[in-house]
């Protein structure tokens, strides 16, 4: 198996740079498009190929550890990965302070993607650390979406797995623990600072417009002093120290990226007074102890990065592979807000949206795959997946759009046997649950008679639930039509009842024939217009003006349901 961060390796490989001429001339934030040339060369010295630095991310282990450098090598904290060094794990880490929402369905289905493509394991983690904001049911519902759209994770809060707990209040142990070696190794320290005086430097910041940082001081008390203030039970966050000179880094996506967050920022908190971490340590620890192989997450912790790697170098600990992705955007541009209330996973899925539907635009209107069209199937998507294929560009996501990838999905689903038989069931719970003690024949309930409608409508109906909108209650409730309405539109109502119902007893019932059966009917009228002849049918059969073509109509019905009707236009 060849992995995204590997391409098929030559007998021997390795990818040098001149690391300390390119660290030079970085200073302060560097992105992209200047990485170091990458050599490929063989154990002799001979260089085999040239190519950017992107391009040779990610080589195994057992190749690198053979391979002798051409080039003096230098590479930031990474993990390098092949099929012998036990794989693919990504992780889905959402936190559970609101449901699962669009964009965070595309993060999840990229590391779906990324693991199943790879025969690697996709994880879901909590991280309910901020017990503030938590609202009640939405880690149960995160996961819940997950499987509705066809991405269980492997591993979970629910599921479990080999690194269990899968949800960051039940592993504070872990972190206090971590954090602890920190401070032993002095890359952490207490901070005694109280809230009145963060704010006052905040407000001071905001005063000279400066960016609000804290100012370090607590990282300069001395032991003494530090074991005074905690033998006093002073209030008391750990900080982690924040030091220059940070590494590149190369993003699978980004290429190569270095944030001096030391110049910018002051030292973080990485575990709060009430005893809980921060996002900076809970995220490293977790993906250290849980063997995260690659991090698929927002563009948005780009920047966040190079400080994390800060830490994996104070734990002594190797990285992860980094790939931030593009953010989904709206048509116009505009960030995604769960304020719009129409963006979560839950509210698709009452409307009827299909799962497979939702993951085919989010993947539309991005990059990734080796060819962008509609329709596309999970097994597909997963199949045309190539990171490398992956742009920096933000994806604009056209929920116009949506109704059609629906309908597309819908057809495929009802053209498939064992599908259908599920529309069916729910067809028939949308049906009872809408109409009620209108539906007077049960007969309409019947899997013959249902199935028979999908398949007439399929390509027309964007989703299940317009079967039961008003323009389709004829289907499963009998119209009531007073016979004036119908007189109006022609005087021959008896003599047009009696011809459809002498048709439809001596006829095989399909919209072909039926179409060109009726077309007939008019000749043997007294003179009623071919247009009124059908007006007076859909008028009997429906209660309606417009909708599907009258032969369908009678075909969706059958025999005994359109004789039923006209029966009764036939004894007013």
């Amino acid at each position: 198996m060849v992995l995204p961060a590997i391409r098929q390796p030559l007998t021997w490989r390795q990818a040098v740079f001149n690391f300390n001429a390119w660290k030079s001339r970085a200073h302060g934030t560097t992105v992209g498009p200047s990485p170091p040339k990458i050599l490929y060369g063989s154990k002799s010295g001979t260089v085999i190929k040239q190519g950017l630095g992107r391009q040779a991310f990610g080589l195994c282990q057992k190749e690198a550890a053979a391979v002798t450098p051409v080039h003096t090598a230098s590479v930031s904290s990474r993990r390098y990965y092949c099929a012998e060094s036990g794989g693919v794990r990504v992780r889905f880490a959402p936190s559970p302070t609101g449901f699962l929402h669009l964009g965070g369905l595309r993060t999840a289905l990229y590391n779906y993607i990324f693991a199943k493509k790879h025969g690697g394991s996709f994880i879901l983690r909590l991280e309910d650390t901020d017990q503030s904001r938590l609202v009640p049911g939405a880690a149960e519902r995160i996961e819940d979406m997950l499987e509705w759209a066809g991405i269980p994770p492997d591993e979970s809060p629910r599921k479990g797995g080999p690194y269990s707990a899968y949800q960051q209040s039940q592993r504070l142990g872990l972190y206090q623990e971590a954090a602890q070696t920190l401070v032993a190794n002095g890359a952490a320290y207490h901070c005694f600072c109280s809230p009145q005086r963060l704010e006052l430097l905040k407000k001071e910041a905001l005063r000279n417009r400066q960016t609000p940082r804290y100012d370090n001081r607590c990282r300069h008390l001395s032991p003494g002093q530090v074991e005074e203030k905690l033998g006093q039970k002073q209030p008391h966050v750990l900080r982690f120290r924040l030091e220059e000179g940070v590494e590149p880094f190369q993003d699978m996506v980004y290429g190569w990226n270095r944030h001096e967050v030391a110049t910018v920022e002051g030292d973080p908190v990485i575990i709060k007074a009430d005893g809980f971490p921060t996002y900076h340590l809970a995220n490293v620890v977790d993906d250290h102890h849980m063997q995260i192989s690659h991090v698929l997450r927002g563009t948005e912790w780009l920047i966040s990065t190079s400080k994390h790697l800060l830490m994996y170098r104070a734990f002594g600990w190797e990285a992860p592979t980094f790939a931030h992705l593009p953010l989904l955007l709206n048509r116009d541009g505009s960030k995604l807000s769960k304020r719009q209330g129409d963006i979560f996973i839950e509210h698709f899925a009452l409307a009827g949206y299909l799962p497979e539907a939702l993951l085919d635009i989010i993947t539309n209107c991005g990059s990734g795959f080796t060819e962008n069209r509609i329709g596309r199937t999970l097994d597909e998507l997963i199949a045309e997946f190539d990171m490398t294929k992956i742009t920096t560009h933000s994806a604009l996501l056209d929920l116009e759009k949506l109704p059609e990838f629906n309908r597309i999905h819908l057809l495929r689903r009802i053209s498939d046997a064992d599908q259908r038989q599920a529309l069916v069931k729910d067809l028939q719970v949308l049906i009872e649950r809408e109409y009620k003690e209108q539906l007077t024949e049960k007969d309409v309930l019947r899997t013959e008679y249902i199935e028979r409608a999908l398949q007439l409508r399929k390509g027309h109906i964007t989703c299940l639930q317009d079967l039961v909108s008003p323009a389709y209650s004829y289907l499963w409730v009998r119209p009531s039509v007073p016979r004036d309405q119908l007189l109006k539109v022609s005087p021959e109502v008896d003599t047009i009842s009696k011809l459809v119902l002498e048709l439809v007893e001596n006829s095989v019932l399909t919209t072909e024939k039926l179409s060109a059966e009726l077309k007939g009917l008019q000749k043997k009228t007294k003179g009623t217009k071919y247009g009124a002849v059908m007006k007076v049918i859909r008028l009997a059969l429906s209660g309606q003006q417009q909708g599907p073509s009258v032969a369908e109509m009678i075909v969706s019905l059958g025999p005994r349901e359109v004789s039923e009707r006209l029966q009764r236009v036939l004894s007013t």
